[in-house]
């Protein structure tokens, strides 16, 4: 335990560097436009910086075996089939309610269901909920379901349908990844995102498009491939302690489940996408890009100049920005990763990618958990009126119509408790599982912690951007 002393201490020295110079970007800005903050600022970003270092030396002190790779499950109960059924049924009658007010209802953002649904509780809602109850998006999926049932009648009467194709392997998470970029650039740059009736033409597109998948390759290959949404919420469950197999609920160890994602190609560009396009969300709304002198409207004008309208180059501008950011982020990622391959031997800096994009679950999380958490308290409240006027028409289907949000339900202070927190706690995850996955991947413990040197400079790297990106936003 003592010969490893050093080297985490090493590490401790090398994250301090990093952290005395990220965070004081961020000590430029208030902290997410908030003025009532208990304590002073820069104590925020060193107890972060602080936090990490006293986990990676317990990590490297502590924890010289891996507990995660292995981890056992053991199950809990099993479900009957008809509840799959049902839950089917219902998520496809949901899926229905949604697309038809977006049609049907007031165009209207504010009192249309279709925009809070899919932007709150589809996008935010879900991740939150598998964390703690796993992957059961799943069984409410209406293309899955859809799909399967038109399997079934199909065997039913009678009638072949052809093979599915073999998944290509080279093809990986790609779907995937373009699938979170696509949605995220029609949340943070598309001109009408909040249109409803064309986020309810968005929605059945993506439908279609599953259900062609699904025919093609298989309804759980492309499940577990290329239906965008259904990879990003079971990259989530990987790290609650409740898994779905079949129709059994299996216990595991809390973050248990990450090691065993499959990174096969496409797994590092979706994570970075999600990890790239919920910071450019943050960064966008701060005076470094969306100011009067800001980056946004400069770009924006010097599109403006080339010719193309406002809208247009709006959307250009953001569109670089959310490009930039996602690029930023795979870069941070890589950086660490090439400083990991001279240990214990040349390694390949894309195996060594592969072997540890893991440990980005919890940080991705992070983010979510970070830049969300104000929008899901306060608009989640919203469905109480919305359910009972889901058109916008004035109706009072179950006499919630009058409610209203309470904004002081949590207040500024809560808030920002609640994104640093989120953020150390993702990153502290993100070294857990790194370091674990290092023990098994190095043949000398020593080996293994000299390794997570470049991961604790990233996870440092991480955590400054996402307080720099929390003091910018207005």
């Amino acid at each position: 335990m003592t010969r490893r002393l050093p080297f985490a201490l090493g590490g401790a020295l090398l994250a301090t560097a990093v952290t005395s110079v990220l965070p004081d970007a961020a000590l430029a800005h208030g902290l997410v436009g908030k003025q009532d903050i208990p304590i002073p600022r820069w104590l925020f970003a060193w107890a972060a910086a602080v936090v990490l270092v006293a986990s990676f030396v317990g990590l490297g002190i502590l924890w010289t075996k891996p507990r995660l790779e292995a981890a056992q499950e053991r199950l809990a109960l099993r479900v009957p089939a008809a509840l799959e059924v049902v839950l089917g049924l219902l998520g496809t009658a949901g899926f229905a309610v949604v697309v038809y007010a977006g049609y049907a209802g007031t165009q209207s953002a504010a009192d249309n269901l279709t925009p809070t649904v899919i932007y709150v509780l589809f996008w935010v809602g879900v991740p939150f909920a598998t964390v703690l109850l796993g992957n059961f998006f799943p069984a409410l999926s209406p293309w899955r379901a859809v799909a399967r049932a038109t399997g079934w009648v199909l065997a039913r009467t009678g009638i072949r349908r052809p093979a599915p194709r073999p998944y290509p392997q080279w093809l990986g998470r790609w779907p995937a990844a373009l699938g979170v970029l696509a949605f995220a650039w029609v949340e943070l740059v598309y001109v009408d995102r909040d249109d409803p009736s064309k986020l309810a033409t968005m929605a059945v597109a993506y439908g279609v498009l599953q259900l062609v998948g699904s025919a093609v390759y298989g309804t759980e290959t492309w499940r577990r491939n290329g239906d965008a949404f259904s990879v990003y919420f079971g990259l989530f469950a990987m790290l609650s302690p409740l898994h779905w197999r079949g129709r059994g609920l299996y216990l595991r160890p809390p973050l248990a489940g990450a090691p065993r994602l499959a990174a096969v190609p496409g797994t590092v560009a979706l994570l970075c996408a999600m990890i790239g396009t919920t910071s450019f969300d943050g960064f966008s709304q701060g005076d470094l890009w969306n100011s009067t002198g800001g980056l946004g409207p400069i770009l924006q004008q010097r599109f403006v100049n080339l010719g193309l309208n406002a809208d247009v180059a709006l959307e250009v501008a953001y569109t670089l920005g959310l490009l930039f950011m996602v690029g930023f982020v795979a870069g941070l990622y890589r950086l660490g990763v090439v400083g990991m391959r001279s240990i214990g031997g040349r390694h390949d800096p894309s195996v060594l990618g592969r072997t540890f994009v893991h440990s980005l679950i919890p940080i991705a999380l992070a983010y979510v958990v970070a830049h969300y958490f104000s929008l899901f308290a306060y608009q989640t409240q919203a469905m109480a009126f919305l359910v009972s006027d889901p058109l916008g028409h004035g109706s009072n289907l179950f006499g919630t119509a009058s409610a209203s949000i309470d904004y002081n339900v949590i207040g500024a202070t809560g808030v920002w408790y609640v994104q640093v927190a989120a953020l150390l706690c993702g990153h502290v995850a993100g070294l857990c599982l790194a370091h674990d996955r290092a023990l098994v991947r190095y043949k000398r413990p020593r080996d293994a912690t000299r390794s997570q040197y470049w991961m604790l400079a990233v996870m440092v790297g991480f955590t400054s951007l996402g307080l720099f990106i929390l003091s910018t936003a207005a």
